[in-house]
């Protein structure tokens, strides 16, 4: 039987494997299964480091029987094998329960020592020894039959798969190779000149070569070939998302002599910065286009961002068009409204009429939210996740926002702008984003950035607290705390978790991070704030806290009172990472700093200095001098300026949590592209792409590019690349 890329799994390996498979992965058809890549190769004579395998985790490793004994169990029914392998320093235990003394005998017989083999389990401890409970395995041929084959056999790489608990990577093996045999013919993704241009192989050849390679030299040049194919894939499937909506047609909004967004620049208080204007030029040339903006802002913390995308709705507004405004959680929202009514004043406001619409408002606001944005009335809408709800209707969504892209997914935006005819999108991230990251997950959208910041800030100094080196700082921070108070400043705590004690979540729904030795944070929103209420300088000042499990009515309540001035003292998690403005608030206490990501950092940090009172920042850590982790604190320190800081963020992250790996082996459309590695492919993929867009659209000159993208790259897979 012959076999296609799109032939169904159920087809090719049968019901039974095809179920396996796609509970596993999510795989149903041949491609997929093909595209699931070997992430090492072993052979024969190799072993596995065992001192290195981390516990907890399901691994495959190379090994061999150094003893293997078989004896009843004490004190119950039944026997058990105990067997220990080796990688010739360290050693670990396998251990196999069986219904009688005679299975656990066969067991001994064929795991007997100097036999080598690949077992796969999950690692634990028991009595300090390594240990893999009931793994799977498969034994290499004894030496005896090795030696009767030729010799080159035991040369030949073993493919080592990513593997679940429920398959192991030499049942997958096992799976792929009846399917290369039996596969057809497979479409050049690539235009031939380029592939021989770029000395690749066949797509047929390379699949071949990467899942049975019969020597070490098969290996690169497949991997290679793939993961142009990958690159040229995704950049051709980002180009054809922003042909598509270029070919929509959209309604001009333009701004009229004396109309609303005049009105409205005539009553700043201030003057746009460079940056303001020509980024505010590129959105208003956008909005008067015949086809819908697809624009990314990327700004600074503070920069202005909010200002620029206002002037976009307001513009949007003078010909009756609305504007939606999703935000990442319920304290942004309600932040937005309020610093969004405040800019429009008593004169625009309620001719603009904005509109807060989230999930925990009461029935009878939302109904009353929900027919103001159905009429028309309200032309600025701003809202949570509640604003894609079936249920929400708008009258003319003429410009959709999304703040915080990286807290979003394609899929997400493409469902709200659906909501009305061809409206324009305006992203925006403070989030400042390494061009090959741009390039690969936003390469759908036109880019901006807002590097200048408004003037009349006073800056924000950061130091790193080391608690490894000098323990005696911590009262130091909180004493520098009081002094800020005293001074009349207000100053934010930030914990990695809400409550230590019951293993609570953070404010995104997220397990709170563990460190780089696998322990939980120390310090809790609840353990913090009872620390404090007995401090002797901080007992009695004003002091709140704030997180997301906490009411709605109640979030709300404590950011205006902080707001206000009314609260001194707020800890809280990183519900308060972005858009909260408290010109006021003076000093960013970061507890267990080395818990979160550069990017998140540089957000927390922007929350203070926004006023005309320093800002200052104290990371608080005991990750050690010399530490991944360390080395991410210390580099936030170093610098103000986060387009350098997400080249820094990226060099430590490395490649594994750039575009957000998927887990456990799940599906990615990065199965073999780096971005930080391949940075240079990418840019030639995109290149390569655009040449193939600019003479051929459709793609229906290179129909074989077209189904690989249809069958690669998902709205699932763009909507995860999105998200990062």
């Amino acid at each position: 039987m012959s076999f296609e890329l799109d032939t169904p799994l159920t087809q090719a390996v049968g019901a039974t494997s095809a179920r396996t498979l796609d509970r596993a992965f999510g795989m149903t058809v041949v491609g997929e299964l093909l595209g699931h890549y070997p992430r090492r190769y072993a052979d024969p004579g190799e072993l596995t480091p065992i001192r290195e395998l981390p516990i907890g985790e399901t691994v495959t490793i190379v090994a061999e029987v150094v003893s293997s004994n078989a004896r009843a169990m004490k004190n119950r029914r039944g026997a058990m094998t105990e067997v220990v392998i080796s990688d010739g320093i360290g050693r670990m235990s396998l251990t196999f329960f069986a219904k009688n003394l005679g299975q656990a005998e066969w067991r001994v017989k064929e795991l007997s020592p100097g036999r080598r083999g690949i077992f796969s389990g999950k690692v634990g401890m028991f009595r300090e020894t390594v240990q893999f409970a009931h793994p799977e395995y498969e034994l290499f041929d004894d030496l005896d039959a090795a030696q009767r084959r030729a010799d080159s056999r035991r040369s030949v790489p073993i493919p080592i798969y990513p593997a679940t608990s429920a398959i192991q990577s030499w049942q997958i093996a096992k799976i792929i190779g009846p399917v290369l045999d039996g596969l057809g013919e497979v479409s050049e993704p690539l235009p031939e000149t380029l592939r021989l241009s770029e000395d690749l192989l066949t797509a047929r050849e390379a699949l071949e070569r990467i899942h049975r390679p019969q020597q070490r030299g098969d290996i690169e040049p497949a991997i290679r070939t793939l993961r142009v194919h990958e690159a040229l894939t995704l950049q051709a499937a980002l180009l054809q998302q922003r042909e598509q909506v270029r070919r929509l047609t959209a309604t001009s909004r333009e701004a009229k002599p004396g109309g609303l967004l005049e009105r409205f620049d005539a009553t700043l208080p201030f003057s746009l910065t460079d940056d303001q204007r020509l980024v505010g030029a590129e959105i208003a040339a956008d909005l008067t286009a015949e086809r819908p903006m697809n624009r990314l802002v990327q700004g600074e913390v503070g920069s202005g961002k909010t200002l620029v995308a206002l002037r976009a709705m307001v513009q949007v507004a003078e010909s009756g068009g609305q504007a939606a405004l999703i935000a990442p959680t319920e304290v942004l929202a309600g932040q937005h409204l309020r610093s969004i009514t405040r800019m429009l004043g008593r004169d625009l406001a309620p001719q603009l009429m904005p509109t807060l619409l989230t999930g925990q408002m009461s029935a009878p606001e939302r109904r009353k939210a929900a027919l103001r944005v159905a009429s028309g009335q309200s032309l600025i809408v701003i809202g949570t996740h509640a604003l894609l709800s079936e249920k929400t209707t708008f009258a003319d969504l003429a410009l959709v926002v999304v703040d915080e892209q990286h807290r979003f997914g394609v899929e997400q935006r493409e469902a709200l702008r659906a909501k009305g005819t061809a409206p324009h999108a305006l992203v925006l991230t403070a989030t400042p984003i390494p061009r090959t990251v741009a390039m690969t997950v936003f390469g759908d959208l036109d880019t901006s950035v807002i590097r200048t910041m408004p003037s009349g800030r006073a800056g924000i100094q950061t130091f790193t607290a080391p608690l490894a080196e000098h323990p005696a700082w911590f009262q130091r921070v909180w004493t520098r705390t009081a002094e800020e108070i005293a001074a009349g400043r207000q100053v934010f705590a930030v914990c990695a978790a809400i409550d230590t004690a019951k293993e609570s979540v953070d404010s995104d729904g997220a397990a709170p991070p563990p460190d780089e030795e696998g322990k939980g944070p120390k310090w809790g929103v609840v353990q913090l704030a009872e620390l404090l209420a007995t401090h002797p300088e901080l007992s009695k000042v004003r002091r709140a806290v704030l997180h997301g499990k906490m009411p709605s009515e109640e979030k709300d309540a404590v950011m205006q009172a902080f707001a206000r001035g009314e609260i001194d003292l707020l800890i809280a998690t990183t519900v308060i990472e972005v858009g909260v403005d408290v010109p006021n608030a003076s000093t960013m206490i970061i507890m267990e700093a080395d818990r979160f990501g550069v990017s998140q950092l540089h957000q927390l940090r922007g929350r203070v200095g926004r006023g005309e009172h320093p800002g200052l920042c104290l990371l608080v850590t005991e990750a050690e001098a010399g530490s991944i982790a360390r080395e991410r604190v210390d580099a936030v320190a170093a610098t103000l300026d986060g387009f350098e800081l997400a080249e820094v963020d990226l060099e430590l992250r490395g490649e594994g949590d750039v575009l957000g790996a998927t887990q456990s082996g799940a599906r990615s459309s990065l199965r073999l592209l780096r971005v930080v590695k391949d940075a240079d492919l990418i840019v030639r993929a995109r290149e390569i792409a655009a040449s193939i867009f600019s003479e051929d659209p459709t793609l229906e000159k290179h129909p074989a590019l077209r189904a690989t993208i249809e069958r690669r790259v998902t709205d699932a897979d763009r909507a995860a690349l999105g998200k990062n």
